[in-house]
């Protein structure tokens, strides 16, 4: 990803902010409610080149940073979380394609991906594997010039809207150690069809928030890809976990960056209101018990924003940043909830209406402790990088 001006991003992410508030914020709730895939948006997306923001300039992208990229994941997330996540998987995909795919599959998906012509999901989940991602069983097994998949993925953003698919699978179960018998798959399926051969999507997961954008089961029985669909090609068998951690490290700055988003919202909405509302004769913003709120609200959101751009730089920089991206991860989705809560309490009973988006936000926020690895996983791999680092020699 090339480095971009501080220029050149503020007019960015301007752009993006004008979009948000011009053609989103009026519509979001709507959409959330009737939890509708929002196709309009998604178009007006790609014709903004959202679709393509890290992907090279010469495969038609717009080649720019992951800091960009996550201040354009705040404002999406400002306007409605759920547009953040049409992108994340599809972003992390490309990631992982041009960071570890053959030139052939650079030049395959790349410039339609870059364009939004091709959506991919991205999918590693399974009913009994969630954290322990080695406990996969999805089988994928050779079969001349193919492979043969079977086994079952939850959660699948995007799965059905997707043509594409990243996919962990298991191509060698009895390797040790697990990992190594892991490999990334691409997929090539057909989009918005729910049985095709070797593929059944069952009707999208019922979810309390985050809605508009599916969530789905993907059910493998004797699906046929080539064997040129694995990641990486020959050399990218049984390196699969690897790739898939690679991509999870840069979904962790996204989260960040999403939390941040739906945290400003709820904050500018409280503050707004506690401004507008009167109790006891004058405007609640005078209490200082609501003073005391917002001042929180303001400097933990200001917090996790300095620690995710701290991620996105170090990782822009070519550095590892595992450790960052943890920090930022876990700071600032728990913040997003606390933050989500407090708004509504300044609300009072309004909060709690569908009239005002703090309840939406409200209900979005919890996704993000458990997306990308959950808050309890990631305060562990937070400790083993601390111990490493501080080792006693």
């Amino acid at each position: 990803m090339a480095r971009v001006q501080t220029s050149e991003r503020r007019e960015i992410v301007a752009t993006v902010r004008e979009f948000v508030e011009k053609e989103v914020m009026p519509v979001a709730s709507d959409y959330e409610h009737a939890d509708e895939y929002p196709t309009p948006l998604v178009e007006q997306m790609k014709k903004l080149g959202l679709f393509g923001v890290t992907i090279p300039e010469e495969h038609g992208g717009l080649g720019l940073d992951l800091t960009t990229y996550a201040l354009i994941q705040v404002e999406l997330s400002r306007g409605w979380m759920s547009l953040s996540g049409v992108l994340n998987t599809h972003f992390i995909s490309a990631w992982m394609i041009e960071t570890y795919g053959t030139d052939e599959q650079r030049t395959r998906y790349l410039p339609p991906m870059a364009s939004g012509e091709l959506h991919s999901a991205y999918s590693m989940t399974e009913a009994h594997a969630g954290s322990d991602v080695q406990a996969i069983r999805m089988r994928a097994e050779r079969d001349g010039d193919e492979y043969v998949i079977n086994g079952e993925k939850m959660w699948a953003t995007n799965g059905f809207e997707a043509s594409l698919v990243m996919l962990l699978v298991k191509t060698d179960p009895d390797a040790e150690p697990r990992h190594r018998g892991m490999t990334a798959l691409l997929i090539e399926k057909e989009p918005r069809v729910a049985e095709q051969p070797g593929l059944t999507i069952p009707p999208k997961l019922k979810k309390l928030g985050y809605k508009g954008v599916e969530s789905v089961e993907l059910v493998f029985d004797g699906f046929r890809t080539p064997s040129s669909s694995v990641l990486g090609g020959e050399r990218g068998i049984g390196e699969g976990f690897k790739y898939f951690m690679g991509g999870v490290e840069l979904g962790r700055v996204n989260i960040a960056a999403r939390a941040i988003g739906i945290a400003t919202a709820a904050f500018e909405a409280a503050i707004r209101y506690a401004q507008e509302r009167e109790a006891f004769g004058k405007p609640i913003a005078e209490h200082q018990s609501i003073q005391i709120k917002l001042a929180q609200m303001a400097t933990k959101i200001e917090a996790s924003r300095l620690l995710m751009l701290q991620a996105s730089e170090k990782k822009d920089a070519g550095e590892r940043a595992d450790l960052e991206s943890g920090m930022a991860k876990l700071f600032a989705t728990e913040m997003a909830e606390e933050v989500a809560l407090e708004a509504m309490r300044i609300h009072g009973g309004y909060g709690y209406s569908t009239e005002f988006v703090v309840e939406r936000i409200y209900r979005d926020a919890p996704v993000l402790i458990l997306g990308e690895g959950s808050n309890e996983i990631q305060q562990l791999v937070i400790a083993r990088r601390l111990l490493e680092r501080y080792a006693i020699s």
